[in-house]
């Protein structure tokens, strides 16, 4: 597994200052992109190759959000590659090894220039060892969206929701997808099937739903097309 170590900050907190959900993905990206890096399969390599690795699906399981100032221990690591696809899991955990989150993610190998699936060169495949997947509850890929939600005002893609692969970036889906959740709402499982690819100046409109244990919320194009469906499974205040 590779790992890095961090100490929760300031800035990656909410109002009870626990690490927020958007701060754990955001350290979950980091730590595959830096295993890439050290491995000279990064980005500088992906670009030399026109290939993109597009993430088709999330699955972050929180036990306990660490506080400011706690120190954590973030790990990542491939399990599998089925053709174009490649499934990696992430850990975040304490320092004496106490798990705070596992993740499971589902991630398309694309070209540039066709901007269609294409297969790992054998150099990818050589690069990343393959472990033994994580223990957890693995959710199906699919999300079911409820009907009855309400349609909210449009959200307009701008730079800073931009990535180096020059599209909206997970994670940036998933914040706008918070958005819509009530005040004090604990989020303890947040699943995230990704479906087509934004762009600057691109228009979202944000479906919301009631789930059974939680809420879904679909970012979709004019055509009722989806981004995104977003679940977020947890508990409401009392």
């Amino acid at each position: 597994m590779y790992t890095f170590d961090s100490r929760i900050r300031y800035s990656e907190t909410d109002s009870e200052g626990k690490l927020t959900l958007d701060a754990l993905l955001n350290y979950f990206q980091d730590s595959s992109t830096f295993q890439s890096e050290e491995l000279d399969v990064g980005i500088s390599y992906m670009r030399r190759n026109n290939l993109v690795w597009v993430l088709s699906a999330w699955q972050i399981v929180v036990e306990r959000y660490p506080r400011l100032g706690e120190e954590v221990v973030i790990g990542t690591f491939p399990y599998d590659f089925k053709g174009f696809i490649g499934l990696r899991n992430f850990v975040m955990m304490t320092k004496e090894g106490e798990y705070l989150a596992k993740a499971n993610s589902l991630w398309s190998l694309l070209s540039t220039e066709s901007n269609k699936p294409t297969l790992p060169t054998a150099e990818m495949l050589a690069k990343y060892p393959l472990e033994d997947k994580l223990e957890m509850d693995y959710a199906p890929r699919k999300i079911a969206i409820p009907e009855n939600g309400a349609t909210e005002v449009p959200i307009v893609v701008k730079k800073h929701h931009i990535d180096t692969n020059h599209h909206v970036n997970n994670g940036q889906f998933v914040n706008m997808a918070m958005e819509y959740l009530p005040e004090g709402f604990s989020i303890r499982q947040m699943r995230a099937e990704y479906r087509m690819q934004a762009f600057l100046n691109d228009e979202l409109y944000p479906y919301v739903a009631r789930a059974e244990e939680g809420y879904v919320v679909v970012l979709r194009n004019q055509q009722d097309k989806p981004y995104v469906v977003v679940e977020f499974t947890g508990k409401e205040s009392v």
